[in-house]
């Protein structure tokens, strides 16, 4: 049979305290408020290290969750106002609970996720684990998690996708099946420098064609042909000093238009 006392609460751990609360809220401040509050805190430890085991397994030791159960259950002891005529457990459940999500939130995301897309995880999380338990344990599909959940099957991959965002692996952690030692970085790309030669030939070929065909000459012999000024004023019939005024005059002038036509 159940007692007076478990119908009054719905947790089993709930300590009677309704009279403590009652005269802290009429002490004033002084030694023996704080005395008694502090004993109110103890009394609920219990039921806010349970609620603190709730997220195990999510990337935090349960000593650290515990302690910040154990802040959010100050924070309600502190706010609670037994004159409202609620049970204090009303109040100090979903406190607890906010403050160790507030805490995965803001501290344990290794990657900046929008709030809303957070609230989609934990939706798709939550109902992918029911799914499995239901089913041959396999990861449910994206159209089972949305009629499970009611969401539409973007937001569902969106839920999947910030699963993955959760944590981040390090550039320098080994691939698995390395057995020397190649890491993430090691498989990353880098930016080819001959890709900005490629642009910037295409922005002057156009304005190449324009020029006159001995200036274009001379242009081609050292970009192109790699030649010396020396080398092109032989070819060329000139001093290397006319070769070295032409190369600069056309450089320049092609460099004002392409500039011009692109800012």
């Amino acid at each position: 049979m159940r007692t007076a006392s478990a119908k009054r609460h719905p947790h089993d751990d709930a300590p009677e305290t309704g009279e403590a609360f009652r005269r802290l809220a009429a002490l004033p401040a002084s030694p023996r408020r704080d005395a008694l509050r502090d004993e109110i805190v103890r009394a609920w430890l219990p039921m806010a290290d349970r609620i603190a085991g709730r997220f195990r397994g999510r990337g935090e030791s349960y000593e650290d969750l515990r302690q910040i159960a154990a802040l959010g259950l100050v924070k309600a002891v502190d706010r609670y106002d037994p004159g409202l005529g609620h049970a204090f457990e009303s109040y100090a459940v979903p406190t607890v609970t906010g403050e160790i999500k507030r805490h995965f939130r803001d501290h344990m995301w290794t990657l900046h996720v929008p709030r809303r897309v957070q609230e989609l995880r934990n939706r798709v999380r939550a109902a992918a684990r029911e799914l499995s338990q239901t089913s041959s344990g396999d990861r449910p599909a994206v159209a089972e998690i949305a009629e499970h959940t009611g969401l539409s099957e973007e937001d569902v991959r969106t839920g999947l996708e910030a699963l993955d965002s959760f944590t981040a692996l390090s550039l320098d952690a080994e691939l698995p099946g390395s057995d020397d030692g190649y890491c993430l970085s090691d498989a990353l790309g880098a930016p080819d420098p001959a890709l900005d030669t490629v642009v910037d030939r295409e922005a002057v070929k156009p304005r190449l064609a324009a020029l006159p065909e001995r200036e274009r000459a001379i242009l081609y012999l050292r970009f192109f042909g790699d030649m010396t000024q020396s080398r092109i004023a032989e070819r060329m019939g000139m001093s290397q000093m006319h070769v070295s005024r032409v190369i600069s005059r056309c450089c320049e002038r092609l460099r004002e238009q392409v500039l011009r036509e692109t800012g």
